[in-house]
């Protein structure tokens, strides 16, 4: 069977089976079993209407969806948001095979780190693979930090570890983690790099923690009393030495002959309609119900944010791909949870007056917009471009 499932991805990609190479011609990178035509950017192109081929999966056959992202059976009344597909602008690459990704990951250890918009590619990623798999041959369990999904046909794992701003801070509670006075050690960062050790493939993000304030508080040394040896920097620059430090770490432990890693960009908000035309005072994603049909369209992500990350991979001496999933999400006003969730607190009366008031802006339905990173995701694990950092 083993056999069979790798000449049938084989086959599948028999049209982009060119070169993966690392862009310096050191070989072929993990896990690739072709290359993206030549010019073609994944992250730029149109969401195309398709109630046919999406979604995926139903909401209700994936159980490891948390209640936070159930939009359906939370009384969404619309599905809409489902049936966008991406198509990047002048090429086309493979469709999402589960069957096919499960053989690739045979033996292997692939792990999630970030915040909730991570984890939300975590479980829809879950979501994607686990029909494919027979119920008495999966598990999956939660132990503080970490979650891990095991294929035990496949031995292997897929897992997901809560770091929300990668480096250690006082918001590392897998559940208690609103603070209203942030602090993060700049290093080390060997509380949360242990459990990164042995990955083969390792799928990085932050950018939402950072955006909250204009700084952040650092605390300096490896001291565990947060009253001591604390400054402030500014967040972009805070977020700046946090990333040398994932950088730099991988470049000490990570083998760019076996394993791969990859960083996803930021996730952004619609928490104002004014951006996008409506002139309705105090609008947002709330009852939005299809995408931005503007290509130009930008909202309120920091684009100084994402040019700090791509000088800071850009430094890298191991390849490190990045999943941009920025502009094709900007669109996606429609696709937000809203108030389609289970609440945190219950909502009060003059809240539930008005929707807008207490709409989740921020976190994406499942199924839905994070099954389309999973989308990019697959391509650049399993058919990179010549230029893997792009």
């Amino acid at each position: 069977m083993k056999v069979l499932a790798v000449l049938a991805l084989v086959a599948a990609a028999a049209p982009f089976l060119r070169a993966a190479g690392q862009g310096d011609g050191a070989g072929p990178l993990p896990f690739a079993v072709g290359a993206a035509p030549a010019g073609c950017d994944i992250g730029q192109g149109e969401w195309v209407r398709d109630e046919a081929a999406r979604p995926w999966y139903q909401e209700w056959e994936c159980p490891y969806i948390q209640p936070q992202l159930t939009c359906q059976a939370h009384g969404r009344p619309d599905k809409g948001y489902q049936n966008w597909r991406w198509q990047p602008r002048g090429c086309s690459l493979p469709s999402f095979n589960a069957t096919m990704m499960l053989e690739m990951l045979r033996g292997k250890r692939m792990l999630f780190v970030g915040d909730s918009l991570n984890r939300g590619q975590y479980v829809s990623l879950l979501c994607l693979l686990h029909r494919a798999i027979p119920d008495s041959a999966k598990s999956f369990e939660t132990v503080d930090s970490l979650s891990i999904f095991r294929a035990k046909d496949y031995d292997a794992t897929i897992e997901f570890y809560w770091a929300p701003m990668l480096a250690e801070s006082n918001s590392d509670d897998a559940v208690v983690h609103r603070v209203d006075d942030r602090v993060i050690r700049g290093a080390p960062m060997d509380k949360h790099s242990r459990f990164w050790q042995g990955a083969h493939i390792l799928v990085f993000n932050s950018y939402l923690w950072w955006t909250a304030e204009d700084k952040i508080k650092i605390l300096r040394g490896a001291d565990n009393d947060l009253s001591k040896d604390i400054v402030e920097m500014k967040a972009a620059e805070a977020y700046r030495l946090v990333l040398y430090q994932v950088v730099r770490w991988l470049e000490r432990n990570a083998d760019p002959k076996n394993s791969r890693a990859f960083f996803v960009t930021a996730s952004p908000t619609h928490t104002d309609s004014a951006a996008w035309g409506d002139a309705a005072e105090g609008g947002n994603c709330y009852n939005q119900m299809t995408p931005i049909g503007d290509a130009s369209y930008w909202g309120s992500t920091s684009r100084e944010m994402l040019r700090v990350t791509e000088e800071v991979l850009a430094t890298s001496r191991v390849p490190i791909g990045v999943v941009n999933i920025t502009q094709l999400s900007e669109y996606r006003r429609d696709g937000h949870t809203q108030t389609y969730k289970k609440q945190w607190a219950e909502p009060t009366p003059e809240q539930r007056a008005d929707p807008r008031s207490y709409a989740d802006c921020t976190h994406w339905c499942l199924p839905g917009v994070p099954d389309t990173w999973n989308e990019l995701l697959y391509w650049k694990l399993f058919f990179p471009s010549n230029d893997q950092a792009l």
